[in-house]
């Protein structure tokens, strides 16, 4: 067993849904760059986000895109900015890739 290792009920309590990106814009405060996003989850409303993915993704590519999103994290304020949800991603090298559905799905659709 890792020593980091969680439970499944621990696992269970994160809420991971997939969303539409709306809005992409350059987020001119943060300290790296990066863009506010703003989402659609379907039936849980839309939501804000910072994501420091500018090295791979411009603006109007993010467009419609889907997404994995955390969503049942509590507020963080970046700058004069409030992040509502955490937008999920692994890191290469040094940029950020997004991960998404490989099947068209709805939005707010939970992983399980």
């Amino acid at each position: 067993m890792q020593e980091n290792s969680i439970s499944f009920e621990d696992f269970q309590k994160v809420d991971i849904r997939v969303g539409t990106i709306l809005e992409a814009i350059d987020f001119e405060k943060a300290r790296v760059p990066a863009y506010r996003l703003k989402i659609d989850f379907g039936a849980l409303g839309t939501k804000k986000s910072s994501a420091q993915i500018t090295a791979l993704y411009s603006k109007e590519e993010l467009i419609g895109k889907k997404i994995l999103a955390v969503v049942n994290f509590a507020p963080k304020q970046i700058a004069d900015f409030m992040s509502e949800c955490l937008v999920l991603g692994v890191q290469n090298a040094e940029e950020v890739v997004l991960l998404h559905p490989s099947e068209k799905v709805n939005n707010g659709i939970q992983v399980l």
